[in-house]
């Protein structure tokens, strides 16, 4: 009995301290990836069909208003800086919009840290975590969200594409460039391991 209690407890020990090492390799992983984007976030009024409609046609004005404001060649942070410094600018552009298509919700944008889900677009995917966002609420803000990239700017034009640029630009290194795109194989699981242990620590953080 005792060689098997001693067994099990090895067994336990060795599972933590596997889960423990995953842990950390994989949140660094995620973490390098986050310090290379900023997200882009964008919540509509409701999930009316129009408000849905109305989201769509913010994103893509607001998408376009803020790779307007890059420097030619420019580094994340000086993107950071742009988006931060043209925050009235970007919610106008939004505004511009609603008003457009005859409605008069009011736009918010800010730079804020949010927590994304595993999303995969067209050509490349994400990891859960929490990273530094483009966010633009409009109205109540309680309709359904649309999550994608703001710099590099990897929601515009083929994804493969624009991840290609990134890499050619320096934003992302070869192994981040074969992790969003899944080059290397097994993203998907990867991505939900992160996602897994991201839930894990939330919970005993609560």
């Amino acid at each position: 009995m005792d060689r098997k209690l001693k067994n099990w407890e090895l067994a336990l020990m060795f599972g933590v301290l596997v889960a423990v090492v995953a842990a950390g390799w994989l949140g660094r992983e995620q973490q390098e990836l986050a310090d290379s984007v900023v997200r882009f976030h964008v919540i509509a009024n409701s999930d009316s069909e129009e408000d849905q409609a109305l989201k769509l046609a913010v994103r893509d004005r607001v998408l376009a208003q803020a790779e307007g404001l890059y420097p030619e060649g420019a580094t994340l942070e000086e993107a950071r800086l742009a988006l931060e410094g043209h925050l009235n600018l970007l919610a106008a552009a939004g505004r511009e919009v609603v008003e457009e298509r005859g409605y008069d919700y009011p736009v918010s944008a800010q730079l804020t840290d949010c927590w994304f889900p595993t999303k995969e677009y067209e050509g490349f995917a994400l990891p859960a975590g929490n990273y530094t966002a483009l966010r633009v609420v409009i109205g109540e803000g309680e309709g359904q969200n649309w999550w994608c990239v703001a710099f590099p700017p990897l929601c515009l034009g083929a994804a493969s594409e624009t991840v290609d640029q990134a890499l050619e630009a320096g934003h992302f290194t070869p192994d981040q460039g074969a992790l969003v795109t899944g080059d290397g194989g097994g993203y998907v699981l990867k991505f939900k391991a992160m996602e897994w242990l991201g839930e894990v620590q939330g919970f005993f953080e609560k």
